[in-house]
């Protein structure tokens, strides 16, 4: 089963794209409490401990979320922080 983490749940892309997932079989949806949706530590784990993490953030929080993440996690990101910047 693919483990799937939306970083930003409670926005309007994160909800889509949580309503399109929500009843996959084949998914695994991890949450974040919602009191610990800012905090980094438990971001971080939950980042990588996904197969994919959908970025559904401000462009700071993305590029920030990017750093937290190790080699493993496949990020998609649906901010313009990578979409724009030069680097």
């Amino acid at each position: 089963m693919v483990k799937v983490y939306i970083d930003g749940q409670e926005g309007t892309t994160g909800l889509k794209i949580l309503e399109r997932f929500k009843n996959r079989s084949d998914i695994e949806l991890l949450k974040i409490d919602e009191y610990k949706r800012k905090d980094a530590d438990e971001r971080k784990k939950l980042i990588n401990s996904s197969d994919f993490t959908f970025l559904c953030l401000p462009d700071t929080a993305a590029r920030e979320a990017v750093a937290m993440a190790g080699d493993k996690v496949r990020i998609i990101d649906a901010s313009t922080a990578h979409r724009t910047n030069p680097d």
